[in-house]
């Protein structure tokens, strides 16, 4: 039997990730709720973003080895208070660019794509609050095609 593919296999590789969060990226400054939470956000912001989801899809350790895993990506949300409605647009907005980008639209990669963004999402409300303490330690998340996973899996 054929292992699965892992989720970034299965949308075409790391660059189809970085199509996604260009387009994505390209319309934040126009959004009334995202604008001004992006409003400095570094010209490559999405290629990293892309590099640090690919990873967690299964790709290449790149976000790991130039940017310093899934630490620095909490530390980079930390004092940034960021709201329930912000992440709720955040949400929608790339889910919608994902539809845009041609990224598969079958049943089960969309669960785990959705999955990951709201887990992912989630936590980074929480890291941004201020007064929060940055973890000494943070694994990078592992997603696949169902299980729940990352860090803070207890199980």
């Amino acid at each position: 039997m054929t292992p699965a593919p892992s989720l970034v296999e299965w949308i075409g590789g790391p660059a189809r990730l970085r199509e996604l969060m260009t387009l994505f990226y390209s319309r934040v400054p126009a959004d009334p709720v995202l604008g001004p939470v992006f409003a400095r956000m570094p010209a490559e912001h999405a290629d990293h973003v892309a590099a640090f989801v690919a990873e967690v899809f299964g790709g290449p350790k790149e976000y790991s080895g130039r940017h310093g895993g899934h630490r620095a990506m909490v530390l980079k949300h930390a004092n940034h208070g960021l709201t329930e409605p912000q992440r709720q647009r955040w949400m929608s907005l790339l889910l919608a660019c994902a539809d845009e980008a041609g990224l598969p639209a079958d049943p089960e990669f969309r669960s785990a794509l959705v999955g990951y963004l709201e887990w992912g999402s989630r936590l980074a409300v929480i890291n941004s609050q201020p007064g929060v303490a940055a973890p000494s330690e943070a694994p990078m998340p592992v997603w696949g095609w169902g299980e729940t996973g990352g860090p803070y899996n207890a199980g």
